[in-house]
């Protein structure tokens, strides 16, 4: 047989950065969390959007805003914002608008509460004068 004029492109399976460990070099399937040989994280697991993980996050972010703001960067709202899964990113959105508006609560009870005590202790104040 004559080989043929054209050229014949046959390309084998190259292995990129993600077919390998970087860390022991051994191979690995891209959908790995983990190296099954030396247990380096390859990739990061997908965020849990379970009904109990959503009804948590946004508990947290009602119960505890001005905690929260403090502590922003341990809110798990943020990784849920970020993440790329749809459905990840929309609890997290609805865990931020939480967080906004039980602050938002928060600070105007604050203020209620502070004109409140201010305003009986002026009248108590103004009762002891008049006697």
């Amino acid at each position: 047989m004559e080989p043929n004029s054209e050229e014949q492109n046959i390309s084998l399976p190259s292995a990129s950065t993600s077919d390998v460990c970087s860390v022991c070099h051994q191979p690995i399937l891209p959908q790995y969390y983990f190296c099954p040989n030396c247990g380096a994280k390859l990739n990061s697991a997908p965020l849990s959007t379970t009904v109990a993980t959503q009804a948590w996050i946004y508990a947290l972010s009602i119960v505890l805003p001005m905690i929260l703001f403090i502590f922003i960067t341990r809110w798990p709202g943020l990784r849920y914002i970020r993440s790329s899964d749809p459905k990840a990113k929309k609890t997290g959105y609805i865990a931020l608008s939480l967080l906004i508006l039980s602050t938002i609560v928060t600070l105007w009870l604050v203020v209620v509460w502070t004109q409140e005590t201010i305003q009986s202790t002026v009248n108590s104040i103004n009762t002891d004068m008049s006697l």
